[in-house]
């Protein structure tokens, strides 16, 4: 095994031990990256080329010499004996919708292509403090609007490192297709319906959406604000603890970070779940979605692999001592996606005003008669396609005459998906839930192109992780199996809030209990090649 293939908690071991060097693990990681990733993504693509679809494209802008100097001050720092940090010489990547002083913060669009960000986001500040060693930018949907990655203004787009003719899910898909296949250890991705949970459930991996404001948003590119998450993704459950410990807590530069104590996360992890009462809902074993064909709702059933993997789990934790409740209503589940239209698309409209080609970022090259002029030609060649639909649909539903009808209701029927958690975790009441296991996804990774265009279809992948993003409740997904065509299959752990540690807790038990499992041996296909 290469040391990228180590866990970031087994590498900070090995550097601190001084059986392996940062530097070392560094070259690894390097190593690995130009034997399965191919070409960066890039605004002009020539042709995709056959060699271009048998590899993952996760990056946008690498950094080995921001990396190489992180490295050496590790090794630096460790031969001084002066403390290195929580993650002293992991490898890393960052979505590439966080800001990084000096470095390209291009939030996968072209609009943003040429901005150099000033400044550090206070994750990212904190991950590089904690003896982080910074790899590059990762790939991801056009301003996080996606569930694919597919929608990058930067091509090749990322794909699914289990089967490339797969995507890797989104938005954070360049982080979760990175992690899974040792192109870095640990991830730093944002979830606003999903968009970690998914793309590491597509890609075998574990991803955590914390608490709404348990991590701080301040140099994320914002989509929707009252909603987006940023968390961790890793391969295993403890690496996910490891990077929540470092980036978690209050931040004087955000508002909306949360003052309360980080607990230690890695503290709990092996207690197991003796007399933990873990629930499921009939709500989350199916979705229900437009046919416009018809013009009516249709309800699906999950595919019965995913069902049973989930079914599986529960059993694992029964015999561990845990109780299964079953049957919890969560009825408005099935309201998480249309909610999700109005808001997200609302909040997106006012957050992209700032593009405008003044201030920074993208201005037309092209002769302009006035001010007006030079923001509509800006603004209509360097957004894409779904940036200027989501700017429509969010003026259109927040305007005077239709904000009642749709904003103000879809506010209220958050109200109601933010009850249907407060019930089923309610100390008191009749279910007294410690988590809640469901699907993660309604299906395994889907083949290249074949939702993409379609915003409605693309949208109802999030239907089992959108309602955490609505009540602001954690959520972590973890592998816990394959279907028949050798694909990943994620299940999802929900808590109340700020209950991250118990979640990663439930989490760290299944994983203990099966980590012998015939499944957890495989790799992914792109590694064959090496």
């Amino acid at each position: 095994m290469e040391l990228c293939d180590y866990s970031a908690l087994e590498l900070t071991k090995l550097i601190r031990g001084k059986q392996a060097s940062a530097v070392e693990v560094l070259k690894s990681c390097l190593q690995r990256i130009e034997e399965v990733d191919g070409r960066p993504g890039v605004l002009e693509v020539s042709e995709i080329t056959p060699q271009d679809t048998r590899q993952v494209h996760a990056f946008i802008t690498r950094t080995p010499e921001i990396a190489r100097a992180q490295a050496q001050e590790v090794d630096r720092k460790l031969a001084n004996d002066e403390e290195p940090g929580l993650l002293a010489g992991v490898p890393l990547t960052v979505k590439d919708i966080f800001c990084v002083q000096d470095t390209p913060s291009t939030a996968g669009s072209r609009i943003l292509a040429n901005f150099i960000a000033p400044y550090t986001a206070t994750p990212v500040v904190r991950m590089l403090n904690a003896g982080g060693v910074m790899l590059g930018k990762v790939n991801l949907d056009e301003f996080t609007y996606g569930s694919s990655s597919e929608s990058s203004s930067f091509q090749p787009s990322p794909r699914n490192p289990w089967d490339t003719q797969r995507v890797p899910g989104g938005s954070s898909g360049g982080s979760a297709a990175a992690v899974a296949v040792g192109e870095g250890v640990l991830s730093l991705g944002t979830d606003t319906s999903g968009s970690i949970r998914q793309p590491a459930a597509f890609c075998g991996v574990v991803g955590l959406k914390p608490t709404y404001g348990r991590v701080s948003r301040y140099g994320l590119i914002a989509f929707g604000s009252s909603l987006d998450c940023p968390g961790p993704i890793a391969r295993t459950v403890p690496d996910a603890a490891l990077m929540l410990q470092v980036i978690a807590g209050a931040d004087q530069n955000d508002a909306t970070a949360a003052a309360s104590t980080v607990p230690d996360y890695l503290e709990g992890l092996e207690q197991g779940v003796k007399d933990m009462r873990i629930g499921l809902s009939p709500d989350y074993f199916r979705i229900i979605y437009p046919d416009p064909e018809v013009g009516e709702y249709i309800q699906q059933p999950v595919p019965q692999e995913i069902k049973q993997v989930v079914l599986h789990a529960a059993e694992v934790y029964s015999q561990m001592g845990a109780k299964i409740i079953e049957d919890v209503p969560m009825t408005a589940t099935r309201y998480g996606i249309p909610v999700y239209f109005v808001i997200s698309r609302v909040e997106a409209a006012s957050n992209l005003h700032r593009y405008d080609g003044v201030k920074y970022g993208y201005r037309t090259p092209n002769k302009v008669a006035d001010l007006t002029e030079m923001y509509c030609k800006s603004r209509g060649e360097g957004f894409g396609l779904q940036p200027k639909m989501r700017i429509l649909m969010g003026m259109y539903v927040s305007a005077a005459q239709y904000s009642k009808q749709y904003y103000q209701r879809a506010l209220c029927v958050r109200t109601l998906i933010r009850r249907d958690f407060e019930r089923a975790f309610d100390p008191n009441g009749k279910y007294r839930l410690d988590a809640l296991l469901t699907p993660t996804t309604p299906t395994v990774a889907f083949p290249m192109q074949a939702v993409y265009g379609d915003s409605v279809m693309m949208q109802y992948a999030d239907q089992l992780t959108v309602p955490a993003n609505h009540a602001g409740v954690p959520g972590i997904s973890l592998p816990a199996g394959f279907n028949r065509d050798g694909l990943p299959i994620g299940i999802q752990l929900l808590g109340a809030d700020f209950s991250e540690a118990k979640v990663l807790r439930v989490a760290s038990a299944f994983e203990m209990a099966t980590q012998d499992e015939p499944w957890r041996e495989r790799k992914p296909s792109v590694l064959d090649a090496i």
